[in-house]
C-alpha cells in the first residue's frame, strides 16, 4: 500500500500538506486530519476548539481537502485523509475528492472526545458496526481505497469482529491505535486480510518491532511525528525489520 511502510498519524488541526511534506523523507504515507464533514460533526469540532484544542475548521471542508491534496501531487509520500462525520453524503463527497488525487479516505471511528461521541462520531462508530459498513460502502462504491482509524480497549467493542465487518463491507486498511493492548494487532492481522496500520507510542526500534512481529503491515507515528529524530529512528527501524 505504500513504502517505506511508516505512516504519519492524523492530528487535528496541525496534520496539514505542510506537515506532511515535513515528514515525506521518512514516511510512506500521511493521513491529514482529522476533519469534520457535516454539520453535527463541525459543531462538536468547533466546541473542542472552545476548551483550546486544535480543529480544521475551514469554510468548505470538501475544498479545504481538495486543496491541500493538490499541495501534496508533487510530494513522494501516499496522502490519505481522516475525516469525521455522522451522514454519508459529505463522506461520500470527500472519497470521490480522495479519489480524483489517489489519496486513502480513513474514517474517523477512534477519536473519544465527548462531544463528537455525543453526535455519533469517532468511537461511537466501533460499537455501531452496521452504520460504520455502511459508511465504508458508500466511499468503496465511488472508488475510494478506504480504511478505519480504531481504537482498542473500548468497553463492548470485540475489535475483530470490527475489522472483520471493515473488511466485508470493501475496505482495504485498518488503522489500530492498539491503546496498552499490543497483541491486539496479531489478532486482527490474523482474522483479516486487511493491510493493518499499528499505532501507538511508536518512537523507536524497539517499539516498531514489537508491532511489527505482531503481524502489523506498518506502524504510525502519531504526536511526535513533526519531529526528525523519532521519524528516522521508526524508518530505520522498519525498513531493518523488512530487509531481515
Amino acid at each position: 500500500m505504500f513504502t517505506p511502510r511508516v505512516a504519519l498519524a492524523s492530528l487535528s488541526g496541525r496534520a496539514d500538506a505542510d506537515w506532511a511534506t515535513g515528514g515525506a523523507e521518512y514516511a510512506g504515507a500521511a493521513f491529514l486530519g482529522g476533519i469534520a464533514l457535516d454539520d453535527a460533526s463541525r459543531e462538536a469540532a468547533r466546541a473542542l476548539t472552545e476548551r483550546d484544542r486544535e480543529e480544521f475548521l475551514p469554510a468548505d471542508p470538501h475544498e479545504f481537502m481538495d486543496g491541500e491534496l493538490r499541495a501534496l501531487s508533487d510530494e513522494l509520500i501516499q496522502p490519505g485523509w481522516n475525516v469525521r462525520t455522522t451522514s454519508v453524503e459529505p463522506l461520500r463527497e470527500a472519497a470521490k475528492i480522495c479519489v480524483r488525487h489517489d489519496a486513502l479516505l480513513e474514517i474517523n471511528a477512534h477519536c473519544r472526545q465527548d462531544e463528537l461521541c455525543a453526535v455519533g462520531c469517532g468511537e461511537t462508530l466501533l460499537a455501531n458496526t452496521d452504520r460504520l459498513a455502511e459508511y465504508v460502502t458508500a466511499a468503496t462504491d465511488v472508488g475510494a481505497t478506504v480504511g478505519v482509524k480504531v481504537r482498542a480497549e473500548v468497553e463492548g467493542v470485540d475489535l475483530v469482529e470490527t475489522a472483520r465487518a471493515i473488511e466485508t463491507a470493501g475496505g482495504s486498511f485498518v488503522h489500530v491505535d492498539a491503546m496498552d493492548s499490543e497483541p491486539i494487532v496479531e489478532r486482527v492481522a490474523e482474522a483479516t486480510d486487511l493491510f493493518v496500520i499499528a499505532n501507538n507510542e511508536v518512537r523507536d526500534r524497539t517499539s516498531a518491532h514489537e508491532y511489527l512481529d505482531y503481524g502489523a503491515d506498518a506502524v504510525s507515528v502519531g504526536r511526535p511525528s513533526d519531529d526528525p529524530t523519532v521519524l528516522r529512528r521508526v524508518r530505520s527501524a522498519t525498513d531493518e525489520w523488512f530487509d531481515r
